[in-house]
């Protein structure tokens, strides 16, 4: 199906809202959106009407996730990307970028060449780029990084790296405070690369230094990360005075008591926050024990942990990632549709094609009942999860 209108439903498209509105996808992009009433009579056009109260949105864009239905990325296989890929539109994601993390070094080059190597199949979120979460971090924040295989930020090892990954790396997650911290920085802001400051111990100061040297993305709001104190404000104060910065949130309840959620949201509001899963390989599967970069991973209700008690990812659905974040802030669809979209496809410079519905980008849409409960997803025009089939 090549040529089809999507009819009825709130539309939420880049400039305007139109209810009811209409898509139309041809050849996997979006060739007309508008008022229902406007909608032209196309003969060779199919139609899916969708109900009233439906919410036919631009598809996630996870910037942050390391696995999904049983595969990682650190796997370094091509299976186990497109076991990843074709999961994750049955939670709304329609694109992603694949998350390594701290490992040695030749684990690290495996999977950043299966990367670059990586077949894209039809009726699967797209892999859309990199996500380099260390291992260039703070020994004083690894969360669930393995401590001994951090490295010193090193532009050399980076363009080692992004030549290996087929220019594929789009975001950065490091210390900027760490020795050559901000020379890297600066290096991967030349290269029109996102640096995210993350699993960092910076404090308000340096995290605002880096913001000046171009930093524009934190990781992981309010974990792996200085704190706030009222006589240091550390990463997490600076991050949320600093106007500028995007920050990532993971809103399972977890990792953010909701409470904090909201204080954030009133804070950054919608324009500089980007949803973001962080999941590992057990999200989609029962509890029990799993593993995350090569350490043993105890699931209990949802729960990753290590055998230390220190989180390791999430097993958070995009999908539940925005009901949370609706029901602790009360915030509208347009503000999620920033947060799950807009906000990230800037982020990761894919703007130009992805993170909203309009003329010419890529046909990336999810249709959401009222209750925000996953009704359909297409990935590049083609139908990749209908509720109720396999």
């Amino acid at each position: 199906m090549n040529n089809y209108t999507v009819c009825g439903g709130t539309v939420y498209a880049e400039e305007k809202i139109f209810a009811p509105g209409f898509v139309r996808i041809v050849d996997g992009q979006i060739a007309a959106v508008g008022p229902l009433e406007q909608k032209p009579d196309e003969p060779s056009s199919l139609d899916i009407r969708v109900p009233e109260h439906t919410h036919i949105l631009p598809g996630a864009v996870d910037l942050h996730i390391h696995g999904a239905d049983g595969a990682d990325v650190m796997d370094g296989t091509g299976s186990s990307l497109n076991k990843m890929a074709a999961f994750l539109p049955s939670e709304g994601t329609t694109s992603f970028l694949a998350t390594t993390m701290t490992q040695e070094q030749e684990a690290i080059e495996q999977a950043l060449h299966c990367i670059a190597s990586f077949d894209q199949t039809d009726r699967t979120a797209e892999l859309a780029g990199i996500h380099l979460e260390g291992p260039f971090i703070s020994k004083k924040h690894p969360g669930a990084q393995p401590a001994d295989a951090i490295l010193a930020p090193d532009c050399s090892l980076f363009d080692e790296w992004h030549r290996l990954s087929g220019r594929r790396i789009r975001l950065v997650t490091l210390a900027p405070e760490e020795s050559n911290g901000l020379a890297l920085l600066s290096h991967l802001v030349q290269s029109d690369i996102t640096a995210s400051a993350g699993h960092t111990d910076a404090t308000f100061d340096q995290l605002t230094q880096a913001a000046e040297a171009g930093l524009t993305h934190v990781t992981h709001l309010f974990n792996g990360m200085r704190g706030m104190h009222h006589r240091e404000p550390g990463t997490a104060g600076a991050a949320l005075l600093t106007k500028e910065l995007y920050t990532e949130m993971i809103v399972d309840g977890i990792h953010i008591h909701p409470q904090m959620v909201r204080i954030a949201f009133e804070q950054k509001t919608a324009h500089r926050i980007v949803l973001i899963t962080d999941s590992m390989r057990a999200k989609g599967l029962p509890d029990g024990e799993y593993d995350l970069g090569g350490q043993a991973v105890r699931v209990t209700n949802g729960k990753a942990v290590l055998p230390d008690g220190t989180l390791a990812g999430s097993t958070l659905a995009m999908q539940k990632a925005m009901q949370n974040m609706r029901a602790w802030t009360g915030c509208s669809i347009q503000d999620l549709v920033k947060m799950t979209a807009e906000n990230p496809a800037r982020q990761a410079r894919l703007f130009d094609q992805k993170g909203s519905i309009t003329v010419g980008k890529d046909a990336d849409i999810v249709i959401y009942n009222d209750q925000l409960e996953l009704q359909k997803t297409i990935c590049r025009g083609k139908i990749a999860y209908e509720k109720g089939e396999s």
